[in-house]
């Protein structure tokens, strides 16, 4: 897990997500992100983090402009 660039990517994902009607997921992100940045537990940020990839992926699917494939990469570059 690369946290510089978690970073900047977990703001992105989780306006994404909120724009992707998927408040709830954004929502679990931000407080798993900001729970590791304070127990440096990384478990909620790669587990909220896998669902929010596999959303992007599942609505890149139905319409590739709905996300950008740059922010799905980056974000999978960052937990991995």
């Amino acid at each position: 897990m690369q946290v510089e660039k978690l970073e900047k990517t977990v703001p992105e994902v989780v306006q994404k997500l909120t724009k992707l009607k998927s408040e709830t997921l954004a929502a679990e992100l931000s407080w798993c992100w900001v729970s590791f940045q304070n127990d440096k537990n990384p478990v909620g940020v790669i587990e909220k983090g896998q669902a929010a990839l596999e959303l992007f992926k599942e609505a890149r699917e139905k319409n590739s402009k709905a996300v950008s494939k740059k922010l799905v990469e980056s974000f999978e570059k960052a937990l991995n």
